[in-house]
Formats: structure tokens, C-alpha cells, sequence
């Protein structure tokens, strides 16, 4: 597949507050159809930006039978640890990425499906009936683990969804248990398309922005890994992307002084190849919001630059590029710096 690396000015994004270390991202993406073979995808426009992904898709029924299918929308899998680092979007554990879905204009309710896992065992009830909530993560989680006896902790450490972090707040060592078992979690709902009819499928959702403090392409390879390449491979950052991140370093001799701090963006387009035949039109535009950022991404095709804020990609009888997913990465700016055309 020719691979098209585009280096654009992107926007200063509402970033997740970010320490030393990296902000892993979700990877959230698009409706999965359990029954579709009387369904196409007449377009798909998808619009990505840091602070939303919008999916708007028309699907008609070439059949002569009315259709009804369950749609889902699987959010990703999220796997607790002791030095939690994933961007999660909103602080709503039952809905993290402020998921929103609309047919032929009318919004839908959704059922959410909710399930946790650890060495491939389901032990949903089992912490529902211990009082824990199963997000993975956040105060309420480990709270309410902490407030268990100490059989049930060593219990829970036991079926390998805890593990015990040692630290010092100024009183001497202490114990706390962390929650490491795997959420996953899917809105569903049953979606009805009449004989010989379009019907408009819209969805929007807040998408969890990954990131680090540095620019770590320009890094050295190290331990067998080489950034560079790797970076090269996911985002196609090309020689004139690169170079151009280059010219703002203070001192050629220290990559890590570079004015940027990275984010990542995740699309899961791939899941979303469960239609009858290919997408007539498909329609990508990524806003950068504000011109003074940085961007790369791959695309095989023309990337067109449409305004200010906006670049637009379009293809014809599309499938998704098989192996990838939409991967965009941010360099966003950390000093005053003129517009970018």
C-alpha cells in the first residue's frame, strides 16, 4: 500500500495532564453490525479532532425485506496496573468517552454491557457482589478495595485482580491494593432499516488522548528499539516531517530539547468492515483547531487542505487498509511560534 505521510500544522490540544512518564491511548472506533448482509454502507464521513470524533454514516437496504440488527459499539479493553497511565476522556465510568448516538436524526438509548476479566476468567459478579465498581481504575475503585478485609484483599491478590503497591506518605511504609483485571465494555442497541430505504447512523464520543513530555522520535534506538523507525512506521513521519521538527531544536545536539509534546490519537476503523460489500464514499477531514501544532498520519491517497483548521481525504469504494488503523500524531507546540500555512 502506498503510504502518504502528511505534515501539517495541527492544533495546541485540551491535553491529559501528563508527568514524566507516557499517557497510553484508547483506541476507540466504529459500529460492528451482527447481522448486515442485506445492508451497505453507502458513505462514511469521519471527522477526528482532539476534542471529538464525529461518524456519520448512511446505510441503505438493497433488499426487498425490511432488516433488523443488533449495532454495537465495543469501547477498547481497559487493563488496571499499579502505575496506571491511560488517557481516560471522561470521568464517567460508565460512559469514559461520552459516547452519543443518533438515527435518522433522533437519539437512540443504548444498553452498556460490562464485563471483568482476569486470566481470561469472568468475575463480573463476583465484584459486583463485593460492592467494587468495574472500572479498573480511579478513587472510588480503589477505595472500596481497600476498605475490604484483609482475607479478601489476599483473596483478590489470589485471583490475580490486585496487586499490592508499597509506599511512604511520610508515616512509614504502607499497602494498598490496585485493581489489574481487564474492563470490557459495549453499547448496543437494535437498529431497524426498511426495504429499499437510507437510513443516516450518527455517532460522536470525546477520544482518549495519549501522550508524552518530548519529542521521542528524535531519540537514539536503545535496548533494541528504535523510535525513529517505529514512529516511521505508525504515523509515517517522513524525512521533511522530521527535518522540520529538527529546525526548532535550541541545540542540534540535544533531540530532547525540541519545543513539543506529543499526542496520539487512535481510530479503529478496521472493526467496522462488517457490511455488505465495500464503503461507496468514504470521508475523513482532521481538524487541527489552531495552526500552530504539528501533524503526521498515513493515508493512501491526496490529502487536501480545505481551511484554516481543516484537511479532507476521500476514497471510493473503500475498505479499511488491512493491518492498520488511523493512528495521528500531535507535536503540540510549547512556545510562541508564527501560523503555519
Amino acid at each position: 500500500m502506498k503510504v502518504l505521510a502528511a505534515l501539517l500544522a495541527f492544533t495546541a490540544l485540551a491535553a491529559p495532564a501528563i508527568g514524566n512518564d507516557t499517557m497510553s491511548t484508547l483506541g476507540a472506533g466504529g459500529l460492528v453490525f451482527i447481522q448486515t448482509e442485506q445492508v451497505r454502507m453507502v458513505r462514511e464521513d469521519l471527522y477526528v479532532s482532539p476534542e471529538q470524533v464525529r461518524v456519520k454514516y448512511e446505510f441503505h437496504n438493497e433488499s426487498e425485506t425490511d432488516a433488523t440488527s443488533l449495532v454495537a459499539f465495543p469501547l477498547p479493553d481497559i487493563t488496571g496496573s499499579g502505575d496506571f497511565m491511560v488517557a481516560i476522556p471522561t470521568v464517567d465510568p460508565e460512559n469514559i468517552f461520552g459516547f452519543e448516538t443518533r438515527v435518522n436524526g433522533e437519539p437512540v438509548d443504548t444498553e452498556l454491557q460490562q464485563y471483568a476479566f482476569a486470566t481470561n476468567i469472568d468475575y463480573t459478579e463476583y465484584l459486583v457482589d463485593l460492592g467494587i465498581p468495574l472500572a479498573p481504575f480511579g478513587d472510588d475503585t480503589v477505595k472500596a478495595i481497600n476498605a475490604l478485609d484483609d482475607a479478601t484483599k489476599k483473596e483478590l491478590q489470589h485471583r490475580a485482580l490486585v496487586i499490592p503497591m508499597e509506599y511512604d506518605a511520610g508515616q512509614g511504609m504502607q499497602t494498598e491494593y490496585w485493581p489489574t483485571w481487564t474492563l470490557r465494555s459495549t453499547y448496543s442497541w437494535e437498529a431497524h432499516f426498511p426495504a429499499g430505504e437510507t437510513v443516516m447512523v450518527e455517532h460522536s464520543y470525546k477520544p482518549s488522548v495519549g501522550g508524552t513530555v518530548a519529542v521521542s522520535f528524535l531519540g537514539e534506538p536503545y535496548e533494541g528499539y528504535d523510535p525513529a523507525a517505529e514512529y516511521k512506521k505508525k504515523y509515517c513521519t517522513d524525512d521533511s516531517f522530521v527535518n522540520t521538527v529538527k529546525k526548532t531544536l535550541p541545540n542540534p545536539n540535544e533531540p530532547w530539547g525540541a519545543p513539543f509534546t506529543e499526542s496520539w490519537i487512535s481510530y479503529i476503523w478496521s472493526t467496522g468492515a462488517n457490511w455488505a460489500g465495500s464503503v461507496g464514499t468514504f470521508h475523513l477531514t482532521i481538524d487541527k483547531v489552531l495552526p500552530q501544532n504539528l501533524v503526521s498520519f498515513c493515508w493512501d491517497g491526496e490529502v487536501k487542505k480545505t481551511g484554516p483548521t481543516t484537511f479532507e481525504m476521500e476514497a471510493r469504494d473503500w475498505w479499511p487498509p488491512y493491518g492498520r488503523e488511523l493512528e495521528i500524531l500531535i507535536l503540540n507546540r510549547q512556545d510562541p511560534e508564527p501560523t503555519v500555512g
